[in-house]
């Protein structure tokens, strides 16, 4: 039992915009073409918007320390708590790699750009610790991360904005923003809706620690429908920015914002000076958001192991700070395990950025069809509870929302495992498979665990 209440509303605004506004999403969403606007704005309403209401609906009916690990397990049980706890946990081994491994391609393109790839492996792995540590020490000290995160993710956005407005107006755009390109090709087009959708999950995180709150019930739906507008607009702008200055064919995955921040900047010392500042406040971004990511997964994954439905392993907590130390050196030690095999077999850093980021995507998608569906059983099992916010509409409204925001993690989920025109991702279907019978196993292990 958490009885040292740290979360205040202006801490969870700022943990939802750590969490959700992913700045290696932009590139990514940036290679797409100009159509990405499209889609942010079209993921935003269909998507983002109900996702959002059920996430703060659910959030403050049911305030319980795991989040959405005690949301489906409350609707169906232990066992499938338990599935989407692991998928929720084991997911963050595979984020942090690769959250990691874009850190050490920035780190190496600031400062030694002929620093090798073993060498950005060490970093990543150094900095898996580092979180694990950050982990483990009082939530009180630990918040702080996330919450500068955020502030210094805004700035960065705020800065690629108008740097992307100035740059128009002075030099063109280096892609054409007009009816025509921003019209989606309906057949190929949808190809890409994953990585939008990738860019906009994480509503549900801050409810991982629901008794860390001070008041979950008010703060809950006020801190999405912030953060939710300040993230999306982020976005919007930032991926603008990355059109205009670079062709499409140009976007690199990895080397993408700051090769961006360096054409806006230009050529001078205060630019460069300025993009090293803003270099430096992207990589504490990184940072922050692997951090802010843990801290939700380890405590998902730490009240499931309490509950006796992953291994007791999982449940140990420090006494002093009450933080989940078990699952997060289990993180620690699988994202190490990760990194280190990846490394011998990328041939390059954007190889291996790509190869960890979509085996991670299709687990990480696996919970939240666990979320909507016990969004649907507990509105109709569990009428008479008191919601102090409840999503608009009425129960049709509600399940049209669940059953939409389903649907589209579906294909999400198909798109990434197989690619028109390419067939199916075999490295990425058997890295999920793999897991998600290493997940049976250890749920049937805490099973014999809570028998005896």
């Amino acid at each position: 039992m958490y009885t040292h209440k740290t979360l205040g509303r202006k801490d969870m605004v700022l943990f939802t915009v750590s969490a959700i506004l992913l700045l290696d999403t932009v590139a990514a969403s940036a290679s797409i073409g100009v159509a990405s606007l499209f889609w942010w704005v079209a993921a935003g309403l269909i998507f983002f918007l109900p996702f959002g209401l059920v996430c703060a609906e659910m959030g403050c009916a049911y305030p319980e320390q795991g989040g959405i690990y005690a949301w489906v397990r409350n609707a169906f049980g232990g066992r499938w708590g338990s599935r989407v706890s692991w998928s929720y946990w084991v997911n963050n081994a595979l984020y942090l790699s690769a959250t990691f491994i874009l850190f050490a391609g920035i780190f190496r393109q600031l400062f030694f750009p002929a620093l090798s790839l073993f060498w950005q492996v060490a970093i990543c792995i150094t900095l898996t610790w580092i979180t694990v540590f950050i982990n483990i020490i009082s939530l009180d000290i630990g918040k702080w991360i996330p919450n500068l995160g955020a502030i210094l993710k805004i700035v960065i956005f705020i800065a690629l904005g108008a740097g992307g407005i100035n740059y128009a107006l002075n030099n063109g755009m280096a892609n054409e923003i007009s009816l025509a390109s921003l019209t989606p090709d309906w057949g190929s087009g949808l190809q890409y809706l994953p990585v939008i959708i990738y860019g906009i999950l994480g509503f549900e995180l801050v409810s991982a620690g629901s008794e860390e709150m001070k008041d979950p019930a008010r703060d809950v739906p006020s801190s999405i429908l912030i953060s939710g507008l300040i993230i999306i607009l982020c976005y919007l702008f930032g991926t603008a920015a990355v059109l205009a200055a670079i062709p499409v064919a140009e976007i690199n995955l990895v080397e993408g914002l700051i090769d961006t921040l360096s054409l806006f900047m230009g050529a001078s010392a205060m630019g460069k000076g300025v993009v090293l500042a803003l270099g430096v406040a992207l990589l504490f971004t990184l940072l922050s958001n692997s951090v802010t990511w843990a801290m939700g997964a380890n405590r998902a994954a730490a009240q499931a192991a309490q509950d006796r439905e992953l291994p007791s392993f999982f449940g140990i907590e420090s006494k002093t700070n009450q933080t989940p130390v078990g699952a997060a050196i289990a993180l620690g030690s699988s994202a190490t395990v990760l990194m280190i095999l990846y490394g011998v077999l990328a041939n390059s850093n954007e190889d291996l950025f790509w190869s960890v980021f979509a085996f991670g995507a299709v687990i990480f998608f696996l919970p939240y069809l666990g979320l909507f569906a016990a969004f649907i059983k507990m509105r109709r099992a569990d009428p008479d509870r008191h919601r102090p916010f409840r999503v608009p509409g009425g129960p049709p409204a509600a399940y049209l929302f669940a059953f939409v925001c389903s649907g589209i993690l579906a294909v999400s989920i198909i798109l990434f495992t197989y690619i028109p025109g390419e067939g199916i991702q075999w490295p990425v279907l058997i890295g999920v498979v793999t897991l998600v019978i290493v997940g049976e196993l250890f749920i049937r292990y805490a099973e014999k665990e809570k028998a005896k």
